[in-house]
């Protein structure tokens, strides 16, 4: 699909693009997995060679920002949440050539659709391709942002239900509902995947803004560009300050993490210790069972009337001196 914008009175417009033909006084075409035929046309329009799906994915790291026949290829890895939360992670690519901004995704990242819908007012910053280009990367930047803040609230409270009980006015502990630890494991694995994938996804984007201010720093200065390069410099600390929020988060997210498999050790150790006492309390009541079940003929108690309750009262007396002893000694 090819979507293509203009630029009126301050304010973005959608043009009606068809396939194969790029209207005139596009400022930004937004090409979302686009057909051989849109490429084509492209290309042709703009005079460059758009990079396929499959380039894409197996562009390197190294040489994703380069500088060819006049543009300059930038691309990222952007980040949303898909189906059932998960992460998905797919690359970007935001081309520059003269005034112009083409982007090429094959996913559906929400800072597009909320930047479009943002841009259709009025806006105090240049409608132009690097413009449009600084104000689509500050609304991706936005968007993870808020997917971080996300993945911090549910860090805090699962480890407030990991760790904290409740209590009464008196300051007395109420005995807590058990915590499921495998549903505990899994939310806390889910926001750590997405977080890694997030700081990966920062990553890029900074490697991104830096290439995108070394463009800047060689284009003639005016009003535009000066604006633009304070702009470009405040999205770097912002990228910088948010990767350094993913680094505390994933140090976070780490300590829970071993703290719901410790508290998952303490749990079997205590299901461990109630067989292993509870073996120990049974053990005297079996050995006087297991005496006078013996089958020899003569037993000095087996013609005593009291022999059956006294053996009762044995049995229940060996089996209540144990467990008497473990619960002094603060073992139960």
């Amino acid at each position: 699909m090819l979507s293509a914008y203009g630029t009126d009175k301050g304010c973005l417009t959608e043009f009606l693009a068809t396939a194969g033909a790029v209207p005139e006084g596009v400022v930004w075409l937004d090409m979302v997995e686009p057909m051989a035929e849109e490429e084509k046309a492209v290309e042709a329009a703009l005079q460059i060679d758009i990079p396929t799906r499959e380039e894409l994915a197996e562009i390197e790291a190294s040489s994703r920002l380069y500088q060819e026949d006049g543009a300059a290829f930038m691309t990222a890895n952007l980040i949303r949440r898909g189906e059932n939360d998960r992460p998905e992670s797919s690359p970007v690519t935001f081309i520059i050539k003269g005034n112009q901004l083409i982007t090429i995704r094959y996913h559906h990242p929400q800072a597009f659709p909320a930047y479009v819908h943002r841009a259709m007012k009025p806006q105090t910053t240049a409608m132009t391709g690097w413009g449009i280009f600084i104000s689509l990367v500050e609304a991706v930047v936005d968007r993870a942002a808020d997917h971080l803040e996300r993945v911090g609230v549910i860090v805090e409270d699962t480890s407030r239900n990991t760790f904290h009980s409740a209590r009464t006015p008196s300051g007395k502990r109420i005995r807590k509902k058990p915590v499921n630890l495998s549903d505990l494991l899994e939310k806390i694995g889910e926001e750590g995947d997405f977080n890694s994938k997030m700081r990966e996804s920062l990553v890029s984007i900074g490697r991104m803004v830096t290439f995108m201010q070394a463009i800047i720093d060689q284009m003639r200065l005016t009003k535009e560009m000066k604006d633009n390069r304070a702009r470009v410099k405040v999205l770097q600390r912002d990228i910088q300050s948010l990767t350094d929020h993913s680094t505390f988060l994933s140090g976070k997210i780490g300590f829970l993490l071993d703290a719901v498999l410790g508290m998952s050790a303490i749990e079997q150790n205590g299901i461990i210790k109630i067989f292993s006492v509870a073996a120990v309390v049974f053990l005297p009541p079996t050995l006087v069972a297991s005496i006078y079940g013996m089958n020899f003929r003569f037993l000095p108690e087996l013609e005593w009337v009291y022999g059956y309750p006294a053996a009762i009262g044995l049995m229940v007396l060996s089996a209540f001196l144990p467990w008497l002893y473990f619960k002094q000694k603060g073992w139960l």
